[in-house]
C-alpha cells in the first residue's frame, strides 16, 4: 500500500463498514474497469473508501446489517473515510452461478446481484477481491460539490496519509479466504 492516497471509491456506507470490518472482502463492478493487453486492468487498485448514505437500499441487504444502514435524505455535509483498500483480483464473472457460491461472503441480497448483472448486460460484471486497511485516524473531509453525483471514483483534494494503517485481516488470514473464494467461483 502507498503511503498516501488521493482518490476513493463512492460506495454504500454499510459496504465500507463490511469491508473495514472483515465481513466482507469482495465488491461488484462495471464501470472503472478497461481492457488492456493480457487483461483487465482497474484505473485505481489502491483508494479509500468513500462512504456514501443516500442510494442504499435495505431491500437489496441482508437483514444481518439492516440495522447499521443511516437512512438519509441527503448526503452528510462532512465524510469521514475510515478505510483503504487493495483489490488483489479481479475475476470476469460469466455466471451467476459464481456469485451464488459465494452467498455467505456478502452483504447484498438476490435483488442487489440480480441488478448488478442485469445493468448494461453486453458489459461484463468483475468481481473485485478487496484487502481493506483501517486508518489509525479517521479523516474527515467536506463533502464538496466535486464529490457529488453518481460516479464511482473520486479524486480528493488532498492525499490522505495511509502509512500507519493497519489490515483488517491479517496476511495469512486473507489468504486463506482469498484462496476460498477463488475455489469457490470455478
Amino acid at each position: 500500500m502507498q503511503s498516501a492516497l488521493n482518490v476513493a471509491l463512492k460506495e454504500w456506507a454499510v459496504v465500507c463498514q463490511a469491508l473495514s470490518t472483515g465481513r466482507q472482502m469482495i465488491l461488484l463492478r462495471k464501470g472503472g474497469i478497461s481492457e488492456s493487453i493480457g487483461g483487465f486492468e482497474l484505473k485505481n487498485r489502491e483508494f479509500l473508501l468513500f462512504p456514501t448514505y443516500l442510494h442504499q437500499n435495505v431491500d437489496m441487504l441482508k437483514s444481518e446489517v439492516h440495522e447499521h444502514v443511516e437512512k438519509r435524505d441527503d448526503e452528510p455535509v462532512e465524510i469521514v473515510l475510515r478505510a483503504a483498500a487493495e483489490v488483489t483480483d479481479i475475476v470476469q464473472l460469466k455466471s451467476r452461478g459464481q456469485i451464488d457460491a459465494l452467498d455467505d461472503e456478502h452483504i447484498w441480497t438476490a435483488p442487489l446481484i440480480d441488478m448488478r448483472f442485469n445493468y448494461r448486460p453486453q458489459n461484463p460484471l468483475y468481481l473485485l477481491l478487496v484487502r481493506a486497511y483501517r486508518l489509525a485516524r479517521p479523516v474527515t473531509l467536506a463533502n464538496t460539490p466535486a464529490y457529488a453525483g453518481c460516479k464511482s471514483w473520486v479524486p480528493l483534494e488532498r492525499a490522505i496519509d495511509v502509512a500507519e494503517a493497519l489490515p483488517v485481516l491479517d496476511e495469512a488470514r486473507y489468504e486463506h479466504r482469498r484462496g476460498e473464494i477463488m475455489k469457490r467461483m470455478r
